[in-house]
């Protein structure tokens, strides 16, 4: 594996955050239930990564108060960045997304069966994706073990290192 390169600034994203670098970049997370996406434009060189810890705005019908709120929630942060390309004049077509986390760290009540928060935060990742016309076209979700990513916005390489 090459070394990473030292010349790019770096950014980490806690919970319920998002970045989108317009410039080379690395963006780095660490995820356990908590679905991150990379979004990656080649002809804009634009990029992003979003660290959410929930499927579904609460009320999708007033949306959030803030839009930084927003970002914890996996359906509002999709069509946030959406928009944001859109922008930006991407085609929904031409960026490659990339989905992460999803993981069944937290406790599981196995006899009652209930999905759990990483399986409803990859499963609102995927459904919504698909609603907006995004294409998955990396992704590891899911298991019981967390993941560390680092996003290069230069060439839409993302790293993955699974934590035991």
């Amino acid at each position: 594996m090459p070394a990473p390169d030292l010349t790019l600034p770096e950014i980490y994203l806690g919970p319920g955050e998002v970045f989108l670098a317009c410039v080379p970049t690395i963006i780095g997370t660490i995820l356990g239930s908590c679905v991150g996406m990379t979004f990656w434009c080649s002809r804009l060189g634009v990029g992003a990564l979003c660290h959410c810890t929930l499927p579904r705005c609460p009320d999708p019908a007033t949306q959030v108060t803030s839009m930084a709120a927003g970002y914890r929630y996996v359906d509002s942060c999709i069509r946030n960045l959406a928009s944001e390309f859109d922008r930006l004049g991407a085609l929904r077509c031409e960026v490659e997304v990339k989905l992460f986390g999803g993981a069944d760290v937290l406790f599981v009540d196995h006899l009652n069966r209930r999905p759990t928060v990483g399986k409803q935060n990859s499963e609102a990742a995927i459904q919504v994706l698909g609603d907006e016309g995004y294409r998955v076209a990396a992704f590891s979700v899911g298991d019981t073990f967390g993941r560390k990513i680092s996003f290069n916005t230069a060439n839409g390489e993302v790293r993955v290192l699974r934590l035991t």
